[in-house]
């Protein structure tokens, strides 16, 4: 039972916010893509696929991340009882569950055409890149950004086995969003971050963050207004989008750079604006 709790503990699983906000932005795609009157048993098949590939990433992800990680965060308050970090498990022990985990992967993601297993492939290069990014430059959430929300591109390609122009406008939209979101997650962090030396968008603009999260979420905004706006009018996908607009004024609101709770409180409602966001575009079919 104890190996179990480190290996939960090791992949976040007991923390599910980190691969749904992973998966939420590959439903985005999948919705734009299909139409679900048509399609919904395989809208719901490929839903499945990437939720699932969502939850193997994301715990591969961590791993790695910790084991690059595992000297800084015997550092940081937040982070020292990792099992890594405290060394409750060998580098190499979780780097073979990181392996074990992407080859899981991987079957789910031969499922699809031959344009979605390059692109998933070559998501890997952004993926295992990330957890370096913080040493070298104070925009980790941008790197996030990009590698977060590569899954809205990957599921067009597995409906449409295409990409296409549309879909490059929703996957910019859906960076400045994780820029957001993350920007208020790395707050948690900061005073030590400063002290060992990373590097975040929250400290960049520590001194007026919540004017950085709000430029943040209202280019996600107005990015989706073009995209949406032959779609704007008095319709269920309006009240959705207006109300997945809210849910980001209400974080902007909610959270502050004082107090950490705050802080996590607004980063998990994310989870409730990816749904709204993907009813929005559901209401489009």
């Amino acid at each position: 039972m104890e190996h179990i709790k480190i290996f939960i503990n090791l992949t976040r699983l007991n923390k599910p916010i980190g691969f749904m906000l992973l998966f939420w932005p590959c439903s985005w795609g999948l919705a734009l893509a299909f139409d679900y009157n048509r399609d919904f048993f395989i809208l719901l098949n490929y839903l499945f696929l990437f939720f699932m590939g969502s939850v193997l990433m994301r715990s591969a992800g961590c791993i790695f991340n910790d084991i690059v990680d595992k000297d800084l965060d015997k550092k940081v308050a937040r982070t020292k009882e990792r099992p890594l970090a405290a060394g409750k498990i060998s580098v190499q022990q979780s780097f073979l569950y990181a392996i074990i985990l992407c080859a899981f992967a991987f079957l789910i993601l031969i499922q699809f055409n031959l344009l979605t297993i390059t692109l998933g492939l070559g998501s890997m290069v952004l993926a295992f890149s990330y957890p370096f990014m913080k040493r070298i430059t104070y925009w980790p959430q941008l790197f996030l950004g990009l590698t977060f929300n590569w899954g809205i591109i990957m599921a067009w390609a597995a409906a449409k086995n295409s990409v296409s122009y549309e879909i490059i406008v929703l996957y910019i939209s859906a960076i400045f969003w994780t820029l957001g979101y993350d920007t208020i997650y790395g707050v948690q962090d900061m005073e030590d971050d400063e002290i060992i030396g990373i590097k975040s968008t929250s400290i960049k603009f520590k001194k007026n963050i919540k004017l950085f999260v709000g430029t943040s979420y209202l280019l996600t905004c107005l990015i989706l207004i073009y995209l949406f706006k032959n779609m704007i009018g008095l319709n269920i996908f309006s009240f959705l989008f207006i109300s997945f607009c809210l849910t980001l004024a209400y974080q902007i609101f909610k959270f502050n750079k004082d107090r950490a709770k705050d802080c996590l409180h607004a980063f998990k409602f994310n989870n409730i604006s990816g749904l709204i966001l993907f009813l929005s575009i559901c209401s489009i079919n």
